[in-house]
């Protein structure tokens, strides 16, 4: 299954954008500034979370006329509606009836790539262990249960600690419930790895390939853990180990070299090898990948040996670009939308190829 149409109202800058697609990768280009990214934005949307911009609700609001906004999706068997209204959180329907944004994580796979996340590599752990979890839920979309069960048990202990609460019948059940949701975060987020190096270890790719690994999850019996350094966790007014610190590594696997030490172009490749790598590994499931921005830090070769994968792969894509110029190698393999801003509105319109 994959998106067949998409409709923007009222959403960043587009005041009403509508799409079609049929089953070849999309390319949106235009101008920065235009209103692209949006797109891409409005798609991430159809699955659990704040999208790939981590925005609030309220912060997709078009301010011109500030009503709310709305997206539409149909996907060959199902109709999805998103939408929030001023003040208010953001609601989702699936075919017309109420529906929570986890229920959408088991419809379709959104994976995306963006240019903030081109120092992954080098930022913070939490950035990195995002995007482990994003992968993860790909495979596995009961990790969302199991990671908001897991913070919330871990938000009331912390408020606990914060308090100098000592009673520790008040600590039992909430530790119960971090150590049952960490073990499950835990195994599933292995899982993903396992996954992941199996798509790449199965793939004869232009993208060097990164060996992952996850560090700093916590000790297998969190529970007793929790118990047993809840003074010391009580001193830092914090839970000070479980799966919430973990984070991810990768190596070059060819050069023997880790991400963090890897030159800028280097890190990206790896970034893209592993969307690719996690695109190929969802095959059967409904999988749509989101590049952002993707074929201006290529160069010719690579691009076009990104386009045939993209061509190979058991996913939708979808890409932004500056320059028609960019997707010259995908040519009249790709899908092609023009967009264009004018007075702080955006603009689509599909051109064919042959006709740019």
């Amino acid at each position: 299954m994959s998106l067949r149409s998409l409709t923007l109202l009222q959403f960043r800058s587009h005041r009403r954008a509508e799409f079609a697609f049929d089953t070849r990768p999309v390319a949106l280009y235009g101008p920065n500034g235009a209103g692209k990214t949006s797109v891409l934005e409005a798609v991430s949307l159809f699955s659990p979370g704040r999208g790939l911009r981590r925005a609030t609700a309220e912060e997709l609001i078009r301010r011109q006329e500030s009503v709310g906004w709305k997206l539409r999706a149909n996907l060959p068997e199902y109709e999805l509606e998103t939408s929030a209204r001023p003040g208010q959180s953001r609601d989702v329907l699936i075919d017309g009836k109420s529906a929570s944004q986890l229920a959408l994580g088991r419809l379709m796979r959104v994976l995306w790539l963006v240019p903030a996340m081109d120092r992954l590599w080098i930022e913070g752990a939490e950035g990195r262990r995002r995007f482990l979890d994003r992968m993860t839920l790909s495979f596995f979309p009961t990790h969302a249960d199991a990671t908001l069960a897991y913070e919330k048990a871990m938000r009331e202990r912390n408020r606990l600690l914060k308090d100098e609460v000592r009673d520790p019948a008040w600590y039992h059940a909430l530790e119960s419930q971090m150590a049952e949701a960490g073990a499950q975060i835990v195994a599933q987020r292995l899982q993903a790895l396992e996954k992941l190096a199996a798509a790449q270890a199965g793939a004869a790719t232009a993208f060097p390939a990164a060996t992952l690994a996850v560090v700093n999850q916590g000790p297998d019996d969190l529970a007793a853990a929790l118990d047993a350094n809840r003074r010391r966790d009580m001193a830092a007014g914090r839970t000070l180990e479980g799966p919430h610190r973990a984070d991810l590594t990768a190596l070059y696997a060819e050069k023997d070299t880790p991400a963090d030490q890897c030159s800028t172009g280097e890190q990206k490749a790896l970034l893209i090898s592993l969307l690719l790598a996690n695109a190929r590994a969802l095959a059967g499931e409904s999988t749509v990948l989101l590049l952002d921005e993707v074929a201006a830090h290529l160069d010719a070769g690579r691009r076009a040996a990104l386009y045939d994968e993209i061509c190979a792969l058991p996913a939708q894509v979808m890409m932004t670009g500056t320059g028609l110029e960019l997707f010259d190698a995908l040519a009249d393999r790709g899908q092609y939308w023009h967009v264009t801003e004018a007075q702080g509105t955006s603009q689509v319109a599909e051109t064919p190829f042959q006709n740019r």
